[in-house]
């Protein structure tokens, strides 16, 4: 584990490993840097690979009010460790995230893994508002169960996954991903337009139908964006499969080292 300190002095812990041309992943809700290490292992014959817990998260620091741009300035904070160059990756909320950062930090390659965008023209439900309530009065356990049941995790599934030893300890966080995604996960057009570098937006045929209408969205949004559908995959993805995905498209016309 190796800390770099964010513009706003909140120490920020990351793993490092393998070689080549840099890539930052960022993981999604409920995600430490520990939960993209498998996806890390696979990419690392081919880059130099940056895993790092999003602030408040495992071994970094938090440093109240939040605000989304203190998380860009963590990811500019990791890019200036690596050299000042690198390709970006972000999975579901991180790919929101993955999303501004790109819009205002150098990248050489973008990829934006199911951000979860909710249609336009449909209005919010309020689950989200009650998983901050839940939030607010302490009962982290009660708001990760929400918030995977909202998210269409079956019922039993998300019982036993909220009951796993640390998870409710990340609940608060999931503030933090609501304002990435401007909690009504709207389409952020300005931002995807800001987006200069190559982007590949990936979603999997079997995920949730509004994934996948986001993920075709977009790309017409972004000034140079291609689809990636992964056959039969859900949002969560074996690494095997994903990274050689990831490394076709970050390798081509990517200069090494």
């Amino acid at each position: 584990m190796e800390k770099v300190t964010s513009a706003d002095g909140t120490t920020i812990a990351y793993d490092r490993l393998g070689s080549g041309h840099p890539l930052i992943l960022v993981g999604g809700a409920l995600c430490d840097r520990h939960a993209l290490r498998p996806l890390a292992d696979e990419l690392a014959n081919h880059f130099d690979v940056v895993t790092y817990d999003r602030r408040g998260r495992g071994d970094s620091g938090d440093n109240p009010p939040y605000d989304v741009l203190r998380e860009v300035d963590d990811i500019a904070a990791l890019l200036t460790a690596v050299g000042g160059t690198a390709a970006l990756y972000g999975h579901s909320s991180g790919a929101g995230l993955a999303a501004i950062a790109a819009s205002r930090l150098p990248f050489t390659k973008v990829v934006l893994h199911e951000p979860p965008y909710g249609p336009d023209d449909v209005d919010p439900s309020d689950d989200g508002e009650k998983v901050l309530e839940l939030i607010r009065n302490g009962q982290n356990r009660e708001a990760v169960e929400l918030f995977l049941l909202m998210t269409g995790v079956p019922k039993p599934e998300a019982l036993q996954f909220a009951a796993t030893p640390g998870l409710a300890d990340l609940a608060p966080t999931l503030a933090y991903d609501f304002a990435v995604m401007g909690h009504e996960g709207t389409t952020p057009a300005e931002t995807l337009r800001a987006i200069k570098p190559p982007t590949l937006v990936i979603a999997g045929t079997a995920t949730a139908p509004f994934m996948i209408d986001a993920a075709h969205r977009i790309v017409p949004i972004l000034p140079n964006a291609t689809l990636t559908e992964l056959p039969d995959q859900t949002h969560v993805v074996p690494p095997e499969l994903l990274a050689p995905v990831i490394q076709a498209m970050i390798s081509i016309d990517t200069l090494s080292g």
